[in-house]
């Protein structure tokens, strides 16, 4: 029984699979709590409508639902299949179809299929936290995954079309040119980007018009701006991250992205100037797993259900090692506790509340990673202390 029971955990197809059951319980379940449980997709959803109406994107609609749209208008050509749905359909197939390319991503990645379904199992809890929340951050993470192994796998043209989507909904994809510089046909890719990159920006306009587009590329920017200054705020559910650790610890909310940044900037970029490291696939993969942490760790725009994104970097981190030390398992324990688990029913809400919220403690864990990560990009010999086994 316990031998089934294991080549059960090891085997990446029953938990590829029970995170496709996940996708559609978790949706059927928020449909069934009413429109406040569901309300992002009811923004997703409108960003159609709204496309197609010519209505501002970027501004309250109280009678469709509450809280603002962030994402580009390119978003409607994506939502609008699901938009058309009955709600409990629409929900259902966008959390699966999110999940589904999630799965494909961790599938794609060069591991043995044990590795593949132990990461999978590990991921799993932060993954309900993002499914719970019907957004785009799981598409978004393995859009991210699947742009760096495009690029090793030599297939230019899937690889920038990954990086533009997520570019194109959340501007958050731009990170995936983290890996331009490992890219054989550089040609190739520039060219493919500028021209799947027109057709992204045009696309919209079969369904509205040249003028609306071009406003609302212009909204957008405007909203991200308003939205990166609402977030610097002690306490609130947003600014989860190193940036917001430390204000909250210091108890300044003025102080500055650009004070962070000119420090976190330079940490992320050093590792490139080992170019020798560029031809080992654990070096890229390396790579990715900084750009993962540093993108969450380094927006106001950092919530609970983003750390999808910085968990799955922590997991290429851990499943690379080709030795497990305690310091590497102790460092992953403390993120699946600390991190996937904070806003979970094992901490009490009052230490959820006065501690982990009020400090940013979500943070923590995968700040100490990231630093670890950077660490070892700079000192260690990719060809022969990692392992893609």
């Amino acid at each position: 029984m316990k031998e089934k029971f294991l080549k059960l955990i090891v085997n990446p197809k029953y938990i590829f699979g029970v995170y496709l059951i996940i996708s559609v319980v978790t949706a059927i379940s928020k449909y069934f709590r009413g429109d406040y449980a569901i309300n992002n997709y009811l923004i997703f959803k409108n960003v159609f409508f709204n496309t197609i109406h010519q209505k501002n994107l970027f501004i309250h609609y109280p009678d469709l639902y509450f809280d603002l749209n962030h994402y580009g208008i390119f978003f409607s050509s994506l939502i609008a299949f699901f938009a058309l749905m009955p709600d409990w359909l629409g929900i259902s197939l966008w959390n699966l179809s999110n999940t589904f390319l999630f799965v494909y991503a961790i599938y794609k990645l060069p591991f043995s299929d044990s590795k593949k379904a132990l990461f999978a199992l590990f991921c799993l809890q932060e993954y309900i936290t993002a499914a719970l929340s019907l957004q785009f951050n799981v598409a978004l993470t393995g859009l991210l995954l699947l742009s760096a192994v495009y690029i090793y796998e030599r297939k230019e043209v899937k690889s920038v079309t990954a990086i533009l989507v997520g570019i194109f909904v959340k501007i958050y994809g731009i990170v995936g040119l983290s890996q331009f510089f490992f890219i054989q046909n550089k040609k190739k890719f520039i060219l493919s980007g500028i021209a799947i990159a027109v057709l992204f920006f045009i696309l919209p306009m079969a369904y509205s018009s040249p003028q609306f587009v071009v406003q609302s590329y212009t909204d957008w920017y405007h909203s991200i701006i308003e939205k990166n200054n609402e977030n610097q705020v002690l306490g609130n559910m947003q600014d989860i991250s190193l940036m917001g650790f430390f204000r909250r610890i210091l108890g300044d909310a003025t102080i500055s992205n650009l004070v962070f940044l000119a420090v976190g900037l330079p940490l992320f970029a050093l590792p490139y100037i080992r170019i020798k490291q560029y031809k080992n696939y654990a070096f890229q993969l390396m790579i990715l797993a900084s750009t993962l942490l540093f993108l969450v760790l380094f927006s106001s725009s950092s919530e609970s259900p983003t750390y999808i994104i910085a968990v799955v970097g922590v997991m290429l981190w851990f499943f690379l090692q080709k030795k497990r030390t305690r310091l590497n398992i102790g460092l992953l324990v403390l993120v699946i506790i600390f991190t996937c688990f904070s806003t979970s029913d094992l901490f009490p809400k009052s230490v959820k509340h006065d501690y982990i919220i009020k400090y940013s403690l979500k943070a923590v864990p995968c700040i100490i990673v990231w630093l670890r990560v950077v660490y070892e990009l700079l000192t260690k010999n990719f060809e022969t202390d990692y392992s893609l086994k």
